[in-house]
């Protein structure tokens, strides 16, 4: 990034850290991926579950690769060739896991954290259930109220993931959401954690770089 990039994103980091802060979530800013990475790290257990939310930002991070090697046993429902009952049980073994780590969708400047599932295990875990949730998000995903976290889902997020998950709905073709109706639609779980859920113990770690969709 060049130094007026990396001092927006510092700005509209810094703001976003400090909202989330008075929402009740455990927040900071760090400048790179590299930092937010080690900043994971620290978490990370000889023996503990932890689940992964299937996020592209966590992917890029590697994190699942650092978990492995600290001795953690890895809850990913993602892994190619996993038979159907093993996925299910692995999302659900992801609601009580001792760490669960993810993306976002959007933050708001208010301090709201955006997400829209297919399933709702992600947002389902996000809520309530783990010992511990961390959220990591870059700062692309960083919008000014609800309703630009909604407009980035639609014309970001979305499509996106459809494309990346080669589905067949509209958005693939588009590139914006169509709000279609079939039953490959991915988009039907929508949550708002305006403030930290009451049982949680929820880090969010705002990084000053684009990560993810």
């Amino acid at each position: 990034m060049n130094p007026v990039d990396t001092w927006h994103a510092a700005a509209l980091g810094e703001a976003a850290v400090k909202a989330l802060k008075k929402n009740g979530f455990q927040a900071e800013y760090v400048a790179t991926a590299a930092e937010a990475a080690k900043k994971v790290a620290s978490f990370f257990k000889k023996g503990a579950t932890v689940g992964f939310g299937g996020s592209m930002t966590v992917k890029t991070l590697g994190l699942q690769e650092v978990a492995a090697a600290t001795g953690c046993e890895i809850l990913d429902h993602n892994v190619p060739g996993l038979a159907p009952d093993a996925k299910l049980t692995i999302l659900r073994r992801q609601l009580t896991c001792d760490l669960f780590v993810s993306g976002s969708n959007a933050v708001t400047l208010e301090g709201e954290i955006v997400n829209v599932d297919g399933n709702g295990n992600r947002v389902a875990a996000l809520t309530f259930g783990p010992v511990k949730t961390v959220v990591i998000m870059g700062a692309n995903k960083l919008v000014r109220d609800l309703d630009e976290a909604f407009t980035r889902i639609e014309l970001y997020a979305s499509p996106m993931n459809n494309k990346r998950l080669d589905k067949t709905n509209p958005c693939v073709k588009t590139g914006t959401c169509m709000d279609c109706d079939g039953d490959t639609r991915i988009c039907r779980v929508y949550q708002i954690l305006r403030k930290r859920p009451s049982l949680s113990d929820f880090t969010v770690i705002v990084v000053g770089e684009n990560l993810g969709y």
